[in-house]
């Protein structure tokens, strides 16, 4: 028989099915046994009534453990009565394939009755709850919309190298490997490799993969291995045609969500996802700042960048006067940005943050593509032209005017679901104290 699954069950009324799933329940009463099945796509009762006939089925339940993994063959039943989708499994035969131990090591019912750091260390057991089975099957559609949405527009999907010779982004932190006896470190961004698709006549770009930053940092919102969608575009006008293009492709994804996970996002999260019919606010970094002042009577103490607070108050000042939980910050200070923004005639840069419900998920730009001031530019960043020789040569060749962004998937996932920590929103965390599992 073909595998079936919880979510197709309502086609097999009254037909002999084989069953292959969880033990999520057990009720053994006095005269029946109730056994509630699961996979990944929901949940069945089982019920054996306790008679001569049923003895052997009896005996295996009576020793059964929850979360061991069983193989039914029976009548699928309609039975109203029955609360869990109207409907029983009338087994004829049981095959236990996997028996659990006895006792599990965390509670999978309530996350809450077990410590984080427990939860993820058995983390194969924590990913079996249903909140988490949903939030990656939403990762799996969220991602495949956004490369639909590439594809639709003419992107080409690249593969840069993970190792790299340097660090692509000035002031990162950088995990050091041996290389065959040189120095080599894991890539912290494809972004040299994006602008070199650009040299290379490749137009539109895009990549979803790992990407690895040396931060000795314990927030609930960075980790030090995360995957990354990036995005570059060539022969745009201006950082504002990026703009445009990151906003129409991340309410692409959010309507996909919306259309085939809404309700269960609701029911499941409580949670709705964003309006994406609202046009995103687009203001600059010297507006953001005044508005914190005169809004909510706030003075962060990085005088070139935000602090995490003042992303917050710019999302709920964008909530409560546009109605959008997004909000556009554009033209950041050069010493904030990297040597590769391009400058504006006042000497800030063509960037932009995107903040998504108080969070920062997106840094983007035009890139600077002249040679002469991109080494111009190394220089009052300390940086010195000879170590980067390989990536200007990208720019002496001929480069078109370009921009582009990043997005780390698992910090949009957070804040859509309204997660307080990056670890429930990555499949297997790393953070500075975490190598396993």
């Amino acid at each position: 028989m073909d595998k079936i699954y919880m979510k197709d069950l309502k086609n097999c009324l009254g037909q002999k099915i084989e069953i292959q799933a969880f033990v999520d329940n057990i009720r053994n009463l006095q005269y029946v046994q109730f056994v509630i099945l699961r996979d990944s796509t929901g949940k069945l009762q089982m019920t054996i009534e306790k008679n001569e006939d049923n003895s052997k089925l009896v005996e295996i339940i009576d020793n059964l453990t929850l979360e061991s993994t069983i193989k039914v063959v029976g009548t699928l039943m309609d039975s109203p009565k029955v609360k869990l989708n109207g409907m029983e499994l009338i087994p004829e035969s049981i095959e236990v394939t996997s028996k659990s131990l006895p006792e599990l090591p965390i509670d999978i019912k309530n996350k809450d009755n077990t410590l984080r750091e427990t939860r993820l260390d058995y983390r194969f057991l924590d990913l079996r709850r249903e909140d988490n089975n949903l939030l990656f099957k939403c990762e799996t559609l969220l991602e495949h919309a956004l490369r639909e949405y590439c594809i639709n527009n003419n992107f080409m999907e690249i593969h840069s190298p993970k190792i790299a010779a340097g660090a692509a982004e000035s002031g990162a932190e950088v995990f050091k490997i041996d290389y065959f006896g040189q120095t080599a470190c894991l890539s912290q961004s494809p972004q040299f490799y994006k602008q070199m698709a650009m040299a290379s006549g490749f137009d539109k770009v895009f990549e979803i993969g790992p990407a690895f930053r040396a931060e000795n940092s314990h927030t609930s919102y960075h980790a030090t291995e995360i995957n990354m969608a990036d995005v570059e575009i060539s022969w745009i006008k201006s950082f504002e045609d990026v703009m445009d293009f990151e906003e129409a492709w991340i309410k692409y994804g959010i309507d996909k969500l919306k259309e085939k996970y809404g309700e269960e996002i609701e029911k499941t999260f409580g949670v709705k996802l964003s309006d994406t019919s609202v046009k995103i606010p687009r203001i600059t970094f010297k507006e953001a700042k005044q508005i914190l002042k005169d809004e909510f009577n706030y003075i962060g103490e990085k005088e070139e960048d935000f602090e995490r607070k003042e992303e917050n108050l710019l999302c709920e000042f964008a909530k409560k006067k546009y109605n959008c939980d997004f909000i556009f910050v554009t033209k950041f200070p050069f010493s904030a940005r990297p040597f590769y923004h391009m400058l504006d005639e006042e000497g800030l840069t063509n960037s932009y943050d995107l903040l998504f419900k108080g969070v920062e998920i997106t840094t983007g730009a035009q890139r600077e593509h002249r040679v002469d001031i991109l080494e111009k530019q190394m220089v009052e960043k300390d940086i010195n032209p000879e170590s980067l020789a390989f990536y200007l040569d990208f720019f002496r060749y001929g480069c078109p005017p370009h921009g582009g962004f990043a997005i780390g998937v698992a910090r949009v996932l957070m804040q859509i679901f309204e997660i307080d920590n990056i670890r429930e929103a990555t499949f297997i965390y790393r953070g500075p104290t975490r190598l396993n599992p």
